[in-house]
């Protein structure tokens, strides 16, 4: 599957739902697999009030999408609806986090766990953790309280 369909369709989206004057950058990020649209536009500024929401459902309704014509595929990418940066800043805050926790966890030697958030915040986070050295991540708790637990680890000598 050619992520040029995948392109094509969000375009499509994005102008049926009238951000015909917004302009779309897109680019695709390899190690994390993933297509990022960048929306730039006043009228953007509508999709991260209330803490996101509307970038949410927009980002939610492109992964369905993508689900949906790519059942067959194993590594289908992910693709990331931005607005005005919002998206970035948000992932570039949780890895800062997920630094200071690590940090925090191989310097007391010990467990940190995070507050709970949304699948794909944790997922940025597992994802941003899985080369650290000493320290690895897992999700606990169910449902709404659902968060990481990131663990120290000895370092094995050989």
């Amino acid at each position: 599957m050619s992520h040029e369909k995948i392109q094509n369709h969000i375009n499509g989206m994005l102008t049926h739902l009238g951000f015909t004057e917004a302009d779309v950058a897109v680019s695709y990020d390899e190690k994390m697999n993933t297509i990022w649209f960048s929306l730039t536009s006043p009228h953007t500024r509508l999709l991260s009030l209330r803490d996101g929401e509307g970038l949410g459902a927009l980002n939610h309704l492109a992964a369905k999408f993508v689900e949906q014509i790519m059942r067959e595929e194993k590594d289908r990418p992910r693709v990331v609806i931005d607005a005005n940066n919002f998206e970035k800043k948000k992932i570039d805050n949780l890895k800062t986090i997920a630094h200071m926790m690590a940090e925090r966890a191989r310097y007391f030697k010990s467990s940190v766990d995070l507050d709970p958030m949304p699948a794909n915040e944790r997922r940025v986070i597992h994802e941003f953790l899985s080369e650290a050295p000493n320290v690895y991540t897992e999700s606990a708790g169910d449902g709404p309280k659902r968060h990481i637990v990131i663990r120290y680890k000895e370092e094995t000598k050989i």
